[in-house]
């Protein structure tokens, strides 16, 4: 591996590493979450999703966006870092395998530590924006 590589391949790590803490934080802690006193879950695929596209005249435009597109967008990241740094995940059914179950195990830890609502229409989201990463990475890396 030449010094370029191996210097990209470090500082993907520190990305990885540094980005993985922040989205944590944003899950469980950030946006003013508190402990709730109930479980909170929606087991439903697509009840939220369409929840904000029909009533999106009746509630703040902002809001519809940060949940629909920031869900999507904040993950899109993993999709190009992740098959970048772990050669096994450079075949996408191995990446979605992995990176679905990853989301569920932490959409139900939000359920479990009572912080937010778990949802299954945000791993829904989540897992598009990682699709949509590694199709990134996909075409750059056949560019190199």
């Amino acid at each position: 591996m030449n010094m370029n590589r191996k210097r990209l391949k470090i500082l993907a790590w520190i990305f990885l590493i540094g980005y993985g803490i922040c989205i944590l934080y944003w899950m469980f802690r950030g946006f003013g979450r508190t402990t709730q006193t109930e479980f909170r879950a929606n087991p439903v695929p697509f009840k939220t999703i369409f929840g904000y596209i029909f009533n999106m005249n009746q509630q703040n435009i902002g809001t519809t966006i940060i949940n629909l597109v920031g869900n999507v967008g904040v993950f899109i990241p993993f999709g190009m870092v992740l098959p970048y740094l772990f050669q096994r995940l450079q075949s996408y059914g191995l990446f979605i395998a992995f990176f679905t179950g990853s989301i569920v195990v932490l959409e139900i830890l939000q359920i479990v530590l009572k912080v937010g609502t778990g949802d299954i229409d945000d791993a829904i989201l989540n897992v598009i924006g990682a699709s949509a990463g590694f199709i990134s990475y996909r075409f750059f890396a056949s560019k190199a």
